[in-house]
């Protein structure tokens, strides 16, 4: 069986260094915005290409974080892709706001810039962007439209670690950018772990002010803040992994080179480009037979996984919140499929997997 993912053997190379920096940290004593979220942030800071980086408990409050310090007015309009992991929605709606879902490119899946200025209106504050399955999205239009429209732009850089358009990594974009550090992303922790990029001395001042009670100095609070610190253990871990993280996405960038190469064409692959460096946090492909192509991959001994079943605008919890259809995403969402690429797997692997997809045709 070819699983889709196993945390431990991906983090095997890992585990001699992860340990010797646990005993490090626990015999510290120090577990809560020590010297390793320091270092971390330093270091995150200077892989990405940014002047400053903030951890915080995990990738929702990266984003929700990034929309509360700027202070908006309650039920102002953010606009977010339709297609995107309900986390960056629920950013939107728990900061009070109201999310405006526009509609992928169906090349890309990322979202269509040629589809935002429509969606702007009077009540319109923010762009929030997603760099879905590691491919960044059109960055040059997005980046004029706020400009032109005097609009915050915030960048979702959860699958995208690493990533970057015309040369510029992800994160370096917007007055935010939020990552997430879950487990199975290319910069995974051990558990849930986040962080906010940016370039704005003042937004990274106040935002560390709000990821820890509103306060600069201990029991003093100046703000309504939060409790959303980066633990000092992930942040080690992070550091070791931080260290691979190029060697992870090249990794994950020649198993993508295996299916691109040998996957029938009668399946949508991911669209290449010259002006995008993708890290295939996820590698998915489209097929108008999705549920049949996955029992039968699974059946044939290859575990796959859908990113993702439901759109957004019809989930149960965003009734009474997003009222629109999305027939472009819900497309997506009906015919998408990942395939296993993580650290752990092999080129041989990706080799088996092509072969099971292209007897699918043939079945």
């Amino acid at each position: 069986m070819i699983e889709y993912e196993n945390l431990y053997k991906s983090n095997l190379p890992f585990m001699d260094d992860y340990k010797k920096v646990f005993n490090k940290t626990l015999e510290s004593g120090w577990f809560v915005l020590g010297e390793q979220v320091s270092a971390f942030e330093d270091e995150f800071a200077n892989y990405c290409g940014v002047k400053r980086c903030i951890g915080v408990a995990n990738g929702l409050d990266a984003l929700h974080l990034s929309l509360r310090v700027f202070g908006f007015a309650p039920g102002s309009e953010v606009i977010v892709p339709s297609n995107t992991y309900i986390a960056t929605i629920l950013s939107i709606v728990q900061a009070g706001l109201k999310p405006v879902l526009v509609e992928p490119d169906l090349r890309t899946y990322n979202i269509d810039p040629l589809k935002i200025e429509e969606k702007i209106t009077v009540k319109t504050v923010a762009i929030m962007i997603v760099h879905l399955y590691g491919k960044m999205c059109n960055m040059d239009p997005i980046c004029k439209i706020c400009a032109q429209h005097g609009l915050k732009l915030i960048e979702d850089c959860a699958q995208a670690h690493g990533a970057s358009y015309k040369g510029r990594k992800a994160g370096t974009f917007g007055d935010f950018a939020a990552f997430s550090f879950y487990p199975t992303k290319n910069l995974g922790s051990l558990g849930d772990a986040g962080a906010v990029t940016t370039n704005d001395d003042a937004l990274a001042d106040r935002m560390k002010m709000f990821r820890n009670y509103g306060s600069k100095v201990k029991y003093q609070n100046e703000v309504v803040g939060y409790n959303s610190r980066l633990d000092e253990l992930q942040a080690a871990f992070l550091r070791i992994k931080l260290r691979s993280l190029d060697e992870i996405n090249d990794h994950k960038r020649k198993l993508a080179a295996v299916y691109h190469s040998g996957i029938s064409k009668e399946f949508i692959l991911p669209v290449e480009d010259s002006d995008y460096f993708d890290v295939y946090h996820i590698f998915n492909i489209r097929h108008e037979k999705r549920d049949s192509l996955k029992q039968f991959l699974l059946e044939n001994g290859i575990r796959t996984d859908i990113h993702y079943p439901i759109s957004p605008s019809k989930q149960t919890a965003m009734k009474g919140i997003i009222d629109m259809d999305c027939p472009i995403s819900e497309k997506i969402h009906a015919t998408t499929l990942s395939l296993p690429i993580s650290f752990y797997h092999s080129e041989e692997n990706a080799h088996e997997v092509t072969l099971k997809v292209n007897k699918f045709l043939n079945r």
